[in-house]
């Protein structure tokens, strides 16, 4: 997998938003950290990650896997449209997009896990 970063333009200030995002990271980003940076099949994660004009809350760029952990408002119709748009733009850069509820992380870890376990033994 190749590399993808933002326009020039834009990189510094996404690189600065994604610093503020890893500083204050909800309680549930938190929670799957601790069991990302311990790694997962192998895989090395990254989290609040520039990607082409996007801040993805984790990725593993040599696994072509990101992760994103939604809170509630990701239910507004608005939102859903604007991550779909997001995802399809993602995934024609060759990312695979998996997304787990704040909920998800929060009250079951390890089926959380196992989903990000399976997506890697799927690709090998």
């Amino acid at each position: 997998m190749s590399y993808k970063t933002a326009s020039p333009d834009r990189y510094g200030l996404l690189k600065e938003y994604a610093r503020e995002n890893r500083r204050n990271a909800t309680l549930a980003e938190s929670v799957l950290w601790n069991s990302l940076r311990k790694g997962i099949s192998g895989e090395k994660f990254l989290r609040q990650h520039v990607i082409g004009d996007y801040i993805v809350d984790f990725v593993s760029c040599h696994g072509g896997l990101i992760i994103e952990v939604d809170g509630g408002y990701h239910s507004e119709p608005l939102q859903q449209e604007n991550d779909k748009l997001r995802e399809e733009e993602l995934e024609r850069m060759g990312y695979h997009m998996l997304r787990f509820s704040n909920e998800e992380v929060l009250n079951d870890i390890e089926t959380v896990l196992n989903e990000i376990d399976k997506y890697f033994n799927e690709q090998r």
